[in-house]
């Protein structure tokens, strides 16, 4: 009986460290497996990005066309700051108030700054008001400015976002307000709001603080006066996670916000830390406040999982691809070094290989010092095209590879010598089967 006993307590024993020793090998496993995000966002769809690489570090129903309301104003913007650029208006030209622009700013309940017939105002000031506090009377102002009416500049609106890759879009107002609610004025089409994909937005906003970072510098400030002769008429920015407003968010220094009662409550947010910006889209959330606590819950996930590793120096060689072939020049090649420093996202506490490629140009000397001569593509092992923002983006190909010095172009009797050399080279290689 004593040896029965003993038996089944060395059983029980062994049996009891067996399921002890694999559930600490489960919990092992758990513990070294990266966390997924569970962020239970109240929203139709939600995506967040870094905004160097383009890497997504979360998303949900990304791809869902819906009312984007206001966030449509940063292709305005964008258009506006085009239209710049290229000379055809200026931030000081004077822009008299138009009678479409007039019956906007007296619509109940749409945000604007309430502007009047007889009434004058720069470029740059309609930009703040259409950027700041996302004024309806400000941004169809401009629109007609820009492209002589708005229906103009709605096709400008669309022939850009397919330029950008926005494959989920459709605009048919320039501020995202319903193309039946504007009266006189109102757009006779099936589509009446405009329509965006989360991706979409966070296509447009990186293209519009990549391009025209001069847009974060409007986007940021906090509270806008827009008549100086009204001094203490301040308005507050729609973006409450700017500094001293209800929702502040240390880093954010954009974007834009929208409503309307079919988009409900948006945000595309953008925010930085440690040299590492984060770009962000909310739509469809149910109040106010619900669009900022939700972007919250992704910008902390983000900054707390993910970090910038640089790869490579700026001016260092790529192995492999440390000259690029060249034509007619003093030298055959020209050397090749990163035009920038080289970074790439990365999960804290990861591992992540990424197997570097150049693709060179077609170069032809005379070749500069510092001129572009090709790209730098760094593809993450184990990674899918869909954990980034585009296609283009799966190769993290944005890096310039430049040239280490100047080559001249080569005399022709330099050439012509060459060009002897290599055809019995070639003569040579073909009777030797080599």
């Amino acid at each position: 009986m004593k040896r029965k006993t003993w038996t089944k307590r060395l059983t029980g024993l062994f049996l009891s460290v067996a399921v002890f020793a694999t559930a600490m090998g489960g919990a092992a496993t758990k513990a070294d497996a990266a966390p997924e995000a569970n962020l239970q966002l109240a929203a139709k769809s939600a995506i967040l990005l870094e905004a160097s690489t383009g890497k997504i570090l979360y998303s949900m129903n990304p791809d869902i066309p819906l009312p984007p309301a206001s966030m449509s104003k940063m292709m305005s913007e964008y258009l506006v700051q085009e239209a710049v650029k290229q000379k055809k208006i200026s931030w000081d030209e004077q822009v008299p108030v138009s009678e479409y622009a007039f019956y906007v700013a007296k619509i109940s309940d749409a945000s604007g700054v309430y502007l009047n017939m007889g009434e004058s105002f720069s470029v740059r000031d309609l930009y703040k008001a259409m950027a700041v506090v996302s004024a309806n009377d400000a941004t169809v102002l401009l629109a007609e400015k820009v492209a002589g009416s708005e229906a103009n500049f709605v096709q400008m609106m669309n022939k850009k976002a397919k330029e950008l890759g926005m494959t989920n879009t459709s605009f048919v107002t320039s501020t995202g307000l319903p193309a039946n609610e504007l009266g006189p004025y109102s757009v006779q089409t099936d589509q009446v709001e405009n329509l965006m994909s989360a991706r979409d937005s966070a296509i447009l906003a990186r293209a519009l603080i990549r391009d025209f970072p001069e847009a974060l510098e409007v986007s940021k400030i906090p509270r806008l006066t827009f008549r100086p002769s009204k001094p203490n008429e301040k308005k507050a920015n729609y973006n409450w996670m700017l500094p001293d407003l209800n929702n502040y968010y240390p880093g954010v220094d954009g974007l834009k916000t929208g409503y309307t009662a079919l988009a409900k409550y948006c945000f595309t947010g953008t925010a930085t830390r440690d040299n590492m910006r984060l770009i962000s889209v909310v739509m469809g959330a149910d109040s106010e406040t619900k669009r900022f606590v939700e972007t919250k819950k992704m910008f902390d996930y983000g900054f707390s999982n993910f970090k910038l590793t640089k790869q490579m120096d700026k001016g260092a060689t790529v192995k492999g691809f440390e000259t690029a072939p060249l034509k007619n020049g003093v030298d055959l090649t020209v050397g090749a070094v990163t035009g920038k420093e080289v970074n790439v996202v990365t999960k804290i506490g990861s591992d992540a290989k990424f197997t570097p490629t150049v693709t060179f140009q077609n170069l032809t000397a005379p070749i500069k010092q510092g001129q572009v001569i090709g790209k730098l593509a760094l593809k993450e092992e184990g990674a899918k095209d869909s954990d980034y923002l585009q296609p283009e983006d799966a190769q993290n190909a944005g890096v310039d590879i430049v040239a280490s010095q100047e080559v001249e172009e080569g005399s022709w009797i330099r050439l012509f010598f060459r060009s002897i050399i290599q055809f019995f080279s070639n003569l040579f290689s073909s009777a030797t089967g080599k």
